[in-house]
């Protein structure tokens, strides 16, 4: 029986998709830089930034002096921008993502939530409208460690206090989180719901004919007693 239903936030709970957008390429069109060459040294910060090792302003500066595009008025620029497309998904919370959340603390199901996010993403979550319905919530930025690392599946069903089985992992499959939550024992569960605003090259994650998928965020709640 699930006794617990952990979630992803972007692309599942709510969008980075919703509202003004703010990839790689728009922030090289900012600064007139080739979107290529901007991606390349952008991406290079990845871990650094997703798990905490460098804030935001600093992976955009680690970038950018690798551009010799550096200065403080350049990195200010780039992190407002993104700030505002942040700004927008959780301005924008979908009602039904909130009503499942209390759908399933009402039925005394506990509730985590394993986000992989930099240190921007990090301060919305935590102030988000959702943030009270976690028992448990593991932001890769604090934990120094990030999706798919087994890791972070252990340390959730830990402080939760449940083996794997007994819990549903729900997500867009971004960072191959979906087969990694299998892999540790969990039963995962693809959701599509905000599949089709997501648009080229920022596709987290295709359909993956290897999980069940929920087009509406009431679906999930099948899943608690298969």
């Amino acid at each position: 029986m699930i006794k617990a239903v952990v979630f992803d936030m972007f692309e599942t709970l709510t969008s980075l998709f919703e509202g003004r957008t703010y990839f790689s390429e728009h922030m090289a069109a900012d600064l007139n830089l080739s979107p290529d060459e901007f991606r390349e040294a952008w991406h290079e910060t990845e871990t650094g930034r997703t798990c905490g090792e460098y804030t935001i302003e600093e992976g955009i500066s680690m970038a950018l002096k690798s551009l010799g595009s550096y200065c403080e008025e350049n990195v200010r620029l780039l992190a407002d921008k993104r700030d505002e497309m942040i700004r927008d998904s959780f301005d924008s919370v979908p009602k039904e993502s909130m009503m499942l959340l209390k759908q399933l603390k009402d039925a005394g199901i506990k509730i985590g939530l394993i986000s992989n996010c930099y240190s921007d993403e990090r301060e919305y979550i935590k102030n988000s409208p959702f943030y009270p319905y976690f028992d448990v919530a593991l932001l890769s930025y604090e934990q120094g460690v990030s999706k798919p690392d087994p890791e972070i599946f252990h340390r959730m069903t830990e402080r939760l206090g449940f083996n794997p089985p007994e819990c549903l992992y729900v997500g867009d499959g971004g960072s191959n989180e979906l087969f990694a939550a299998s892999e540790f024992g969990m039963k995962a569960v693809q959701t599509l719901v905000f599949h089709e605003m997501a648009y080229e090259p920022h596709v987290p994650c295709y359909s993956l004919p290897e999980f069940p998928h929920v087009y509406k965020q009431e679906e999930i709640l099948k899943y608690l007693s298969d």
